[in-house]
């Protein structure tokens, strides 16, 4: 019974995570380690916990970190400051308005392109919205455009990056997947292939793609009749490319593609993939001067402090997480979604649902590293297809940065333009591309092949690579110690 009360305290912790994020202002990772030495505190004072697993924590954390595809965090933030610094989206951005044919939409279709090259680079949500905030909002304006739709279009256009490989949010949830879908396939005996970062890489390419097109659609066909505003400031109108910004532009987009297409078809891995794109800018700032050194540290001052938020929340989300499993929280869980009526598509409705909910409170950050750990495990042990989850999940979570009411997106936009946008406004243009999210949402519930294009036979198998006698007698001789030569048996005056 005891036990059993430990369990729903899990759950109240977990409330009281949420309501610490939205009413004090402290900042998510302080709010869970206060909160996870609370439950501990509690959880002590219970002869039935076995609190005493809390000193497995320093070892949890060191495992954690030595995960090398965390060191794309960096990588990306640092993308993401240096695009900030470089006048790589006017560049673009003015290049895609030349090729467009001339109306009053080629600026929406060139913004929404601009937010999809450039979110995988800019790593955050944030990075875009500033991006195209400082680019993209006044164009739109001197077009002629209302505020509200500005808005929706910035808003939308600072999502697509979270769905496109290889964004940060998505390489996190690649590797939360793995732990998730290792700790279901240990849990059923199954002989599934785990999947990785690779594999979701892969699963979102087709609905990303279907997402993209239906946003161009969407923002040509709901701004092709507006008129061009006379009355807009000088200077914000859209200028041809110069032959500098051209050329710029054509490298941009052919790096960008290449590491896009590498990263996606296996040739490169995520780190690498950042560690070139953060290369290639490092070197292009400092080679045309727009990095003297106060800038160059500046810039470096702003990765370290966001990558340090970024690990703290990670360490804070782990430490919380252990105690939730402590207190027997993910035992209640799973048996939840264990008594879920139904198939595996009533079973998934209702795990994206509570992670819909979560999304009213924490961010998709929060939600990976806090709810997917505890959620998804026994979802995974009763739907089998962890890469079809594993988009939903994604998919969930972008919609989340676009929910009108409080998603990151949304405040980020109207924080970042500065002047006061009336909600129901707002609301009216951002619903063509809510309804756009929600029917790809609910296409790849029912159709999880969309999950599954271009997928090989090994990987559709979905059992572990088979490795032959010899293949493993290789890998053992060479993990042996390479063995001396006898020595020469020399007769005397020889």
């Amino acid at each position: 019974m005891m036990t059993s009360m430990m369990a729903w305290l899990g759950l109240g912790l977990l409330l009281l995570v949420g309501l610490g994020v939205v009413f004090t202002g402290v900042p998510a990772a302080v709010v869970l380690l206060a909160t996870a030495c609370l439950g501990a505190a509690i959880g002590a004072l219970s002869s039935d916990v076995p609190v005493q697993l809390i000193g497995v924590l320093p070892e949890r954390l060191i495992g954690l970190l030595e995960n090398d595809l965390l060191q794309a965090i960096p990588l990306y933030v640092l993308m993401g400051a240096l695009i900030n610094r470089l006048p790589l989206a006017d560049a673009l951005y003015r290049s895609c308005l030349a090729i467009l044919p001339r109306g009053p939409a080629a600026p929406v279709v060139s913004g929404i392109a601009l937010g999809a090259l450039l979110g995988p680079m800019n790593g955050s949500v944030g990075a875009s919205v500033l991006a195209l905030s400082r680019v993209v909002e006044p164009r739109l304006a001197a077009s002629g455009i209302s505020l509200p739709r500005r808005a929706a279009i910035v808003t939308v256009a600072s999502t697509l990056g979270v769905v496109v490989p290889p964004s940060l949010v998505l390489i996190l949830l690649g590797d939360a997947m793995l732990n998730a879908h290792t700790i279901a396939v240990t849990a059923t005996g199954r002989e599934d292939r785990v999947i990785n970062t690779q594999d979701v890489f892969h699963g979102a390419l087709a609905p990303a793609g279907l997402y993209l097109a239906a946003c161009l659609v969407i923002g040509w066909w709901c701004n092709r009749k507006t008129k061009p505003d006379d009355k807009a400031a000088p200077g914000t109108a859209a200028a041809r490319p110069t032959f500098a910004q051209a050329v710029l532009a054509a490298v941009a987009v052919s790096a960008i593609l290449i590491l896009l297409g590498g990263v996606a078809t296996g040739y490169f891995y995520a780190v690498e993939a950042a560690a070139m794109g953060g290369f290639t800018l490092l070197v292009a700032g400092i080679g045309s001067g727009r990095l003297p050194l106060p800038v160059l540290n500046a810039v470096l001052r702003d990765v370290l402090a966001l990558t340090g938020a970024l690990f703290f929340l990670l360490v804070a989300a782990t430490t919380f997480t252990l105690v939730l499993r402590i207190l027997g929280t993910d035992a209640l869980v799973a048996g939840w979604i264990a008594a879920i009526p139904g198939g595996t598509i009533s079973a998934t409705l209702i795990v994206l649902a509570g992670i819909g909910l979560s999304a009213l409170v924490l961010d998709a950050f929060e939600i990976i590293f806090v709810v997917v750990p505890i959620v998804i495990p026994p979802l995974l042990i009763r739907v089998e297809d962890a890469r079809w989850v594993a988009v939903l999940v994604l998919l969930a979570l972008q919609a989340s940065f676009l929910n009108p009411l409080i998603g990151y997106a949304v405040m980020m936009t109207r924080t970042v333009l500065k002047q006061p946008i009336p909600f129901p406004a707002l609301l009216r243009s951002l619903l063509p591309y809510l309804f756009a999210q929600a029917a790809l949402l609910l296409a790849v519930l029912l159709m999880p092949q969309l999950t599954h294009v271009g997928e090989s036979a090994a990987d559709r198998s979905r059992k572990p690579p088979a490795i032959s006698d010899r293949d493993l007698e290789k890998r053992f001789e060479q993990m042996l110690p390479p063995s001396e030569p006898p020595p020469l048996d020399i007769a005397p005056g020889r």
